[in-house]
């Protein structure tokens, strides 16, 4: 180790880009579960419900009814947020702004029927330590954004192109339940990557891919998959590209359209529309 004039070591981390890593952003479709991180929680929910008139409500009812009475609030900052993945344990929500609290109760469906879908935009911290929720160790995510729907209520609000006359109307809604479940059954997609985060972003915002792949199945192409890489544009800025592959059925023939999007920070935007896209 050697020093300068004024003392400092030459070994001495530099304060810049390196010293200040960017924080890593999720952008992730799921469900959201409720747990209780301890015995004392649980048993605080229990004495509530029992001084509550709750009889015949199921037991999703209770806590939905429970947890939504303002009296109840410190309840639901006891508990544990998980978002469940594919089924699987993925992260541990808190919100970055205590108001949006109310986001998390309003997630919890009295009825849920498993076509649910909670989208979470936010920024991953470290691992939660085993006692935060009842020895489940999965990252922390504190979210900015949170909205939750159904299914079938994003299917029903994405708008049909022009393009597409309105008796193929069930068609299009179809093809983009393809569409969709292919994206949320990719693997591994926890919405912590660039790829993944540019592909639920485009799930969610851009129904071109819908169109697209609908004009596809009447020209008698499949949609053989879905590819992502770094754009050759990427400089100061993260951009990926996605790439929709078309197969035709007869020919083998493949067709590929691709769309840019900007994943530099929290919200992801879009750089090009879908167009053509031939192999370098």
């Amino acid at each position: 180790m050697t020093q300068t004039d004024n003392g400092a070591s030459d070994d001495a981390p530099e304060v810049g880009r390196s010293a200040f890593p960017p924080p890593a952003f999720v952008y992730a479709l799921g469900r959201i579960e409720p747990r209780f991180p301890s015995l004392a929680v649980e048993k605080e929910l229990a004495q509530v419900t029992g001084r509550a008139e709750l009889a015949g409500l199921t037991d999703r009812e209770v806590l939905e009814t429970v947890l939504s009475e303002r009296s109840n609030r410190y309840l639901a900052r006891q508990l544990c947020w998980v978002l469940t993945v594919a089924g699987l344990e993925t992260y541990l929500l808190v919100p970055r702004d205590p108001v949006d609290l109310d986001q998390l109760v309003e997630a919890v469906r009295r009825r849920p029927d498993g076509t649910e879908l909670d989208v979470v935009i936010g920024i991953r911290g470290p691992l939660a330590p085993p006692e935060a929720c009842n020895g489940l160790v999965v990252p922390v995510v504190a979210f900015d954004q949170l909205y939750s729907f159904d299914r079938g209520t994003l299917l029903q609000a994405v708008p049909r192109p022009d393009e597409i006359p309105a008796e193929q109307d069930d068609q299009f809604r179809a093809t983009a339940a393809e569409v969709l479940d292919l994206v949320l059954q990719s693997t591994d997609n926890a919405g912590a990557t660039d790829e993944q985060r540019a592909m639920n972003y485009l799930a969610l915002r851009y129904p071109a891919i819908y169109a697209r792949t609908t004009l596809e199945h009447s020209n008698n192409a499949t949609l053989a998959g879905i590819e992502t890489r770094p754009s050759p544009l990427s400089g100061v800025r993260a951009i990926v590209e996605v790439i929709f592959c078309y197969r035709h059925r007869q020919t083998d023939v493949v067709t590929k359209y691709f769309v840019r999007v900007d994943v530099t920070e929290e919200f992801p935007f879009l750089v090009t529309k879908l167009s053509p896209y031939y192999d370098r």
